[in-house]
């Protein structure tokens, strides 16, 4: 009997897709049929709700890697609206995958929620916005999922209160997150898992891990921690112009952490029997053996 969840396995697409919408769908149908996954997300932003006016008009902090000639520009140039998105979710529909997509705004919340996918995810970076989780809680009925890099312990108390208050933490997924590209090993801290499973594993609908680190073996050990949902960055060249595609696993890094999860998920259980019978049959060769 396995008394582990099943792992569910979401890959991030992001702003990946360059601002086209062939190469998001070409990321959605490798995600489904290479690599094996549950989910895949995008995200929704409305920059000029979201960054100040001087954010908005000033140079990208990294110019190689932007797509317009300020910040806003940039953020714009790779932005979907609700009707693409819209697409996109059918696209997902089709070839039977799930879509989903983080907020960073009031705005987009409401965008994507129009969409009604069957889980919308709050950023670390937003999860302290009270007036956008609050909305959600009322008018959303689908899953929530919240980040919590960059969170105090404190903050994340506030935040499942917040869900309480709505009689929404059971809609909640809440996951263990490092907020860098990439995180370091030494700074991914996978104990902290054990904090969040032992304080608000009956809060909560699910306890996941979302990390932009190297590698797939920490999320097998995530997964063996108790965080049954895995999302990982994922793009399909590691190279491409953009912030978030070296700190990605290509299709053949998603492919082998999926089967890696999954063949950890059957393994985690306890003999039925003291001598199964994949063993008697050896027993009864060698174990009684004359010396």
């Amino acid at each position: 009997m396995n008394i582990y969840k099943k792992p569910y396995i979401i890959a991030e697409i992001g702003c990946n897709h360059k601002g086209d919408m062939t190469i998001a769908k070409e990321l959605i149908k490798v995600a489904k049929i290479f690599c094996n996954v549950d989910a895949v997300k995008f995200q929704k932003r409305h920059n000029k709700e979201l960054l100040t006016e001087e954010q908005y008009n000033s140079p990208h902090p990294n110019p190689a890697n932007s797509y317009g000639n300020t910040y806003g520009e940039h953020r714009e140039f790779l932005e979907f609206d609700v009707q693409q998105h819209r697409e996109l979710k059918t696209y997902c529909e089709d070839i039977g995958i799930t879509y989903s997509t983080s907020v960073w705004d009031v705005t987009s919340a409401q965008e994507i929620a129009s969409l009604n996918p069957e889980f919308i995810k709050i950023p670390s970076a937003c999860n302290n916005n009270v007036v956008m989780l609050e909305w959600l809680c009322k008018n959303y009925s689908g899953e929530i999922h919240v980040s919590t890099g960059m969170t105090t312990k404190t903050e994340i108390d506030a935040l499942v209160m917040l869900f309480k208050k709505h009689n929404r933490n059971k809609d909640l997924v809440l996951y263990n997150c490092t907020s860098g590209y990439p995180v370091p090993f030494e700074d991914v801290c996978l104990l902290d898992i054990n904090l969040l499973m032992d304080k608000y594993k009956d809060e909560v609908k699910h306890i996941g891990f979302s990390r932009h680190h190297l590698g797939i073996a920490v999320d097998v050990a995530a997964y063996t921690l108790g965080a049954n949902i895995i999302e990982r960055h994922y793009t399909i060249d590691r190279t491409w112009k953009g912030t978030d595609h070296a700190a990605s696993l290509e299709p053949m890094g998603l492919r082998k952490l999926s089967r890696d999860v999954h063949a950890v998920y059957k393994a985690l259980s306890f003999k039925s029997q003291d001598i199964l019978p994949i063993e008697q049959v050896q027993r009864d060769k060698l174990k009684n053996q004359k010396g």
